[in-house]
């Protein structure tokens, strides 16, 4: 038997029926001081220089997603030839 459940809701209803917290206002923060440390920056040095302060991992955390995303992929591909061959 299958069951297919659809729930239409807001992400604040999905928040809240989940018990998670609100974070609009940190978020809110968040992203106005982001956006003030862009605004002073004065040319792409500076810019590179806060997107590592920013995400110090940015560049290693998109390698390692990629490679997740390939070997996901490739399992996927090698699962998908072995029922081919049946």
């Amino acid at each position: 038997m299958k069951l297919n459940i659809e729930i239409d809701c807001s992400p604040e209803e999905a928040r809240a029926l989940l018990g998670l917290p609100d974070v609009t206002k940190a978020n809110e923060a968040y992203v106005e001081k982001v956006t003030n440390l862009m605004n002073g920056a004065g040319g792409i040095d500076q810019l590179q220089e806060l997107g590592k302060q920013i995400a110090p991992m940015g560049q290693m955390g998109l390698q390692l997603f990629q490679q997740l995303i390939e070997s996901g992929a490739k399992a996927a591909m090698s699962g998908l030839n072995k029922n081919d061959k049946k």
